[in-house]
């Protein structure tokens, strides 16, 4: 089992957009992936809490997949490519870690 993990900062106002409403967009458009594409297992998204220290990134990204073939297949997945392609345009930072459970 493979978990990705992916951790964005997101820019105050982006694509007609504050930082609170995009980042609620993203986590709805991210956890609707899983209606359509197969490959995920599970996927949450957190938004970050205002009380969270400075410096904090906004929005996390936590999901499963059953190998790396999975997890590759989800990343050019043309849902997929659409959502990551508005989170380029509105983040600021991204991290990302996938590791082997």
């Amino acid at each position: 089992m493979i978990k990705h993990i992916v951790m964005f900062k997101l820019a105050e106002e982006a694509e007609g957009r504050s930082k609170a409403e995009n980042a609620l967009y993203i986590k709805s458009e991210l956890e609707n992936l899983k209606n359509i594409i197969p490959q995920i297992k599970m996927i949450k998204v957190g938004i970050c809490t205002p009380e969270a220290p400075e410096g904090s990134y906004d929005v996390a990204l936590v999901s499963e997949f059953e190998n790396m073939e999975e997890l590759n297949t989800y990343q050019i997945h043309p849902e997929h490519k659409r959502v990551a392609a508005y989170i380029g345009k509105v983040r600021t930072e991204r991290a990302c870690v996938d590791y082997e459970m």
